[in-house]
């Protein structure tokens, strides 16, 4: 009985969604923190098959996991859960997150008008919907990122929980 030779498929490359938390949850707003997240966003996304990133903007692993995309040549789609997300974040943080909108490769305001928690809720579905894997930055606490990731297991879609990379 002869061997049949079979071409290797190759893995194909996916749309990552990121969910995770702020910085109140992450040991607050310093730069320490925030080189933490980006390294532990490089580190993930550098083995992974994305072909696009998607980020929620929000201050914390949302940011560095789009700060990540760019720096790993990933493009990357911003989903604003409403308008003038920003508003109430210092100048500084405002500056960086105007900075980033315009990097991306396509920005969406997922709910029109001003906040509301179930805009967030709103716009975790829609980037959790367009996912083919989620990377999440979860401790296990309530909240948004919780409703993100049984969101996603709900549709099958792949989670890794990098908050061991984070906090080990």
């Amino acid at each position: 009985m002869g061997h049949r030779l079979h071409e290797r498929e190759e893995p194909q490359a996916m749309i990552i969604t990121a969910t995770g938390h702020r910085p109140n949850k992450l040991g607050g707003y310093g730069d320490d923190v925030r080189k933490r997240l980006r390294t532990v966003a490089r580190n993930y996304l550098g083995l992974s098959l994305a072909r696009m990133a998607v980020s929620g903007m929000a201050l914390g692993w949302d940011q560095a996991f789009a700060e990540a995309a760019l720096d790993l040549g990933i493009p990357f789609i911003v989903a604003v859960p409403f308008e003038g997300q920003d508003c109430q974040w210092p100048a500084e943080a405002r500056a960086r997150y105007g900075w980033l909108l315009k990097q991306a490769e396509d920005v969406r305001v997922v709910s029109p008008g001003g906040y509301s928690a179930a805009k967030m809720q709103r716009r975790n579905v829609w980037m959790v919907n367009m996912a083919d894997r989620v990377c999440a930055l979860w401790d296990g606490s309530p909240g948004g990122t919780r409703n993100a990731v049984h969101h996603s297991r709900s549709l099958n879609i792949p989670i890794d929980n990098v908050w061991q990379d984070f906090a080990g």
